[in-house]
C-alpha cells in the first residue's frame, strides 16, 4: 500500500492557494496546444490558428466541466448559489469540459471557415494526452478512487477525503488502501493517445475526417463506463444508474454510428489533392 497522502496545495502565497489540481490542467493545455500545432502541420491545416482559438476553446470547456460538476454535486451549491461562479474553481467535470471543449472547437472553425473535423481530429491526440496529465490532479485532491484493495499500488485516502461507503471506523486509515481508479484511467487514456498518433499516420490513407474523433468517443467511453462500476458515492443518478455511464454508453454508441455513417460509401475524393487535367487541340486538320 502506497501510505503517503498527498496535500493538494502546491503553493501558499498568503489568502491565495495554487492548487495541484489547476497545475495539472496547465500543463495538460500547454502539451495538448503544442500536439495540436504537430498534428495541424501534418495534416496541411494552418497552425498559426491555434492560439487564435485557444481562449474560446478553453472558456468553452471550464464552462462546460463547472456546470456538469455542479450538477453533479447540486448538494454543495442548492443553498448557496454565488459558490457556483466565485473561487476556487476546484470541481470540473471531464465530460462537462470536453463537452464544451468541442463546441468551442466547432464554433471557431465555423467562424474561419475551416474543417471542424479535420481540426477535431488533429486534437484527438492531445485530448487523450491531456486527461492522462490532468487526471494527476485527482490524486493530490485524494478523490477518483475505488473500492479497497490489498494490492501494493492502493492508495491511502485521508478520513476527510472518504466516501460514506467506506469510512476509518471500518477501513482504518493505516491498513487499507483503494483502488487508483485516477491512475488507472490515466494510462488508459495515454494508450489511447499513443494508438490515435499511430492510426493517424499508419493508415492515413484509410481514415476519413472524423475517425479519430469517433476513437475518442469509444475509446473513452469504455474506460469510463467500465472504471466508474468500481466507484461509490454518485450524486447524479437516473433510475439508480450514474449518468457518467449512461453518457459512457451514448457517446460509444454514437462512435461507432459516425465510424458506420462515414465509410458506408467510396472514399471521397479530396479537390485539393486532384490534379487538373489539361486537354490538349485537336492539330489542324
Amino acid at each position: 500500500m502506497i501510505e503517503w497522502t498527498p496535500d493538494a496545495t502546491a503553493l501558499q502565497l498568503g489568502p491565495l492557494a495554487l492548487p495541484w489540481y489547476g497545475i495539472g490542467y496547465a500543463v495538460a493545455i500547454a502539451v495538448g496546444v503544442w500536439l495540436v500545432g504537430v498534428e495541424a502541420r501534418r495534416r496541411g491545416l494552418d497552425a498559426s490558428i491555434v492560439g487564435d482559438g485557444l481562449i474560446l476553446v478553453v472558456v468553452c470547456g471550464v464552462i462546460g466541466a463547472r456546470m456538469y460538476h455542479v450538477i453533479d454535486q447540486w448538494q454543495i451549491y442548492q443553498d448557496d448559489l454565488l459558490k457556483i461562479v466565485l473561487p476556487p474553481y476546484s470541481g470540473l467535470a471531464l465530460y462537462g469540459g470536453v463537452g464544451g471543449g468541442i463546441v468551442g472547437v466547432f464554433l471557431y472553425t465555423r467562424r474561419r471557415g475551416q474543417s471542424f473535423l479535420r481540426w477535431a481530429d488533429a486534437a484527438v491526440p492531445s485530448l487523450f494526452i491531456g486527461q492522462a496529465i490532468a487526471r494527476w490532479g485527482n490524486f493530490f485532491n485524494q478523490e477518483l478512487y475505488g473500492p479497497p484493495t490489498g494490492l501494493p499500488w492502493g492508495l491511502a485516502i485521508d478520513c476527510a477525503h472518504r466516501v460514506a461507503a467506506y469510512p476509518c471506523s471500518t477501513f482504518p486509515l493505516e491498513t487499507t488502501g483503494f483502488h487508483p481508479l485516477f491512475f488507472y484511467e490515466s494510462a488508459l487514456t495515454l494508450t489511447g493517445g499513443l494508438v490515435a498518433l499511430w492510426l493517424g499516420r499508419r493508415f492515413a490513407a484509410r481514415l476519413r475526417d472524423g475517425d479519430l474523433l469517433s476513437l475518442w468517443f469509444i475509446w473513452y467511453g469504455v474506460v469510463r463506463a467500465l472504471l466508474e462500476t468500481f466507484r461509490e458515492g454518485w450524486n447524479w443518478v437516473v433510475g439508480g444508474i450514474p449518468v457518467a455511464i449512461l453518457i459512457s454508453l451514448v457517446v460509444i454508441g454514437l462512435g461507432v454510428a459516425s465510424i458506420a455513417w462515414r465509410h458506408r460509401g467510396p472514399r471521397p475524393v479530396d479537390a485539393d489533392s486532384v490534379a487538373p487535367v489539361s486537354v490538349e487541340a485537336p492539330p489542324p486538320g
